[in-house]
């Protein structure tokens, strides 16, 4: 009995398929992957940065020299939003994140080490 070319090409297109699939799945698989891990990793940054001491007069030259642009000199807003009583409208967390990775643009993302992210925070809190 000899296969008929209609069944043999229903099985390549069926192999096909099933390559393409994977590949696929391999391909989503390794960015959800590196997307968890990314995740961790600021989490593990945000937990770092919560845990110390930021200092108030480091919080404002660093708001001064990173911020004033869009914030304005007093913090009150330009392009971007008044910030007094920031931590009544975000929490720390959702504050770092979005220095940290510039959310709401046009807002830049700022690669800054956890105790000057607590510094900036411990500032933040002081604009009433």
């Amino acid at each position: 009995m000899t296969t008929s070319s209609s069944s043999a090409a229903e099985r390549n297109l069926i192999k096909k398929f099933w390559k393409q699939f994977l590949v696929v799945f391999m391909i989503f698989l390794i960015c959800f992957s590196l997307f968890y891990l990314n995740q961790k990793e600021k989490n593990a940054y945000i937990n770092k940065t919560l845990e110390l001491k930021g200092s108030v007069k480091e919080g404002d030259a660093l708001f001064k020299m990173n911020c004033v642009g869009c914030h304005g000199i007093t913090a009150r807003g330009l392009v971007g939003p008044d910030l007094h009583s920031i931590n009544q409208r975000l929490n720390d967390r959702k504050i770092i994140k979005q220095v940290i990775e510039g959310l709401t643009p046009p807002m830049p993302s700022f690669e800054i080490d956890p105790q000057n992210m607590s510094s900036l925070l411990t500032y933040l809190h002081t604009l009433k």
